[in-house]
């Protein structure tokens, strides 16, 4: 019996987003200024495996699958354009999961969570490797991760973390004098702050664009501007699209916040949009204030201000807990410019006085797919083992994306390995209330981050209820400061 698990009025039917992100535009200019989009799918075809989703998640779970079994037929469908979605709006931070150690070993124990870090580490190369390989100039630097203190309250948020991991024989931060960190992010507002060296940056959707060739060229075939508009399970799996069909012995849900349509993983993930300021060019500003590599830096503040420099000179500043929608649903108010630009701006400003006649280019908005727990997970849809899915990179995808295709490769082709039977390979046990204690308890705890940390940037003591309430939020990037 075939029976329908998603329909059409669920499904993401837009073709071209109103207003993209900088960084895929320039991505797709780059593409020989006639971007070479793949054919929408039309009509009925067959395939071993159909992943649905074209971003990093998607594409590497594509390519791993090559890897082990080069003569399986893949078939992969992406709404838009591949990097159209989040793989294509990030802030472009490849890092490691030892700033969320202390989550990975509650999952796994100790043992597991350094395994999974290590793979972390190893991702971080393996995608620098791969840029190299294959000639994708996604602009890789390895510079750096600055984990910052910008304001008192701040300082020392890293400080349990780093003591837990050095009981293990972990040091992948390096403690930073406040002079250096001062100099080093281009900006005295930067009170502490540790350096983990092997965080690395990258242009999102170049890199994205990248493997989407790399995966045509290993004989993936790749529909875009193929919305899916319903999932069939019966004695096989089924995808529909607006104007075809694919036929495949397994599915891969690669799909990121979207995936929020099907009820079992929105029980289990929260929704909350991210928003993105650019500035236009200034190389000499960033010269004469001393930011003068690549760098990255997140804040230490729950509703994270991330920011890194680009290879034209510009800043991109981020901030996270935007947007938030009954029931977590993705529509079109997380595609587009930024709602909040004038509030992200108004932070980047404040870090950067020196900065303030550099003007902003452009913004943009996306969604965020938070866990319970911080860290992504890998499951099968309903327990079947023919339709597999992850999410919940919770802001860290880009890095941890290369390891959750090999999780998924490993799921899709049923093999028993170290990947399909790691600590994250399980669906939480533990989810979201449901609507609509959902949406009204996320608003009000997000307010309570906000009007904490609005207090702590001006030295005032936060609210005691603000202090409590915040400890039902999720964590972020980063953990944050102990009261």
């Amino acid at each position: 019996m075939t029976r329908p698990v998603l329909s059409a009025p669920h499904a993401k039917l837009w073709l071209v987003t109103p207003v993209r992100s900088l960084w895929l535009e320039q991505a797709l200019a780059a593409e020989n200024d006639a971007p070479s989009l793949s054919p929408a799918l039309e009509g009925q075809t067959r395939a071993d495996v159909c992943i649905v989703g074209g971003g990093y998640t998607g594409l590497w779970a594509a390519l791993r699958l090559k890897e082990l079994a080069p003569q399986t037929d893949v078939v992969l469908i992406e709404s838009d354009v591949c990097g159209g979605g989040a793989s294509g709006r990030n802030g472009g931070f490849v890092l490691r999961w030892w700033a969320t150690f202390d989550s990975l070993q509650k999952l796994g124990g100790t043992q597991e969570a350094v395994r999974l870090a290590r793979a972390s580490s190893e991702a971080v190369v393996a995608i620098g490797k791969f840029c190299a390989d294959h000639g994708v100039d996604a602009r890789f630097h390895q510079d750096g991760w600055l984990w910052a203190a910008t304001n008192r309250a701040q300082v020392g948020a890293w400080r349990t973390t780093v003591e837990s991991l050095a009981r293990f024989g972990e040091a992948p931060f390096v403690s930073l004098p406040r002079d250096e960190v001062a100099t080093r992010s281009g900006s005295d507002r930067h009170l502490a702050g540790v350096l983990e060296p092997v965080g690395a940056i990258v242009q999102p959707a170049i890199l994205v664009r990248g493997l989407r060739r790399v995966a045509i060229e290993r004989g993936v075939r790749i529909f875009e501007r193929s919305p899916m508009t319903g999932l069939e399970l019966g004695a096989s799996p089924s995808v529909k699209t607006a104007k075809g069909r694919v036929r495949a012995d397994r599915v891969v849900l690669a799909m990121n916040a979207w995936a929020v349509r099907f009820p079992e993983i929105r029980r289990r993930i929260l929704v909350i949009g991210s928003d993105i300021v650019s500035t236009d060019p200034a190389p000499e500003r960033l010269e004469q204030i001393g930011w003068r590599d690549g760098m990255s830096i997140s804040d230490s503040r729950l509703l994270v201000h991330y920011y890194r420099t680009t290879d034209d000179g510009r800043i991109a500043f981020g901030k996270g807990g935007g947007l938030m929608t009954f029931g977590s649903r993705v529509d079109q108010r997380f595609d587009g410019a930024s709602p909040r630009a004038a509030l992200v701006e108004s932070y980047f400003r404040s870090l950067y006085p020196s900065l303030k006649d550099v003007p902003i280019r452009s913004s943009w908005t996306g969604p965020i797919d938070r866990s319970r727990t911080g860290l992504p997970f890998f499951a099968r849809l309903g327990g079947r083992p023919d339709v597999v899915y992850g999410v919940g990179y919770s802001g860290n995808g880009v890095g941890p994306s290369f390891v959750g295709g090999k999780i998924l490769a490993s799921m899709a082709l049923g093999r028993e390995d170290e990947w399909s039977g790691c600590a994250l390979a399980h669906s939480p046990t533990h989810g979201f209330p449901p609507e609509p204690f959902r949406f009204v308890g996320g608003w009000m705890v997000r307010a309570a981050i906000a009007r904490k940390e609005r207090a702590e940037d001006e030295e005032r003591r936060p609210n005691p209820v603000d202090v409590r309430l915040i400890r039902l939020a999720p964590p972020g990037l980063v953990p944050m400061a102990e009261d």
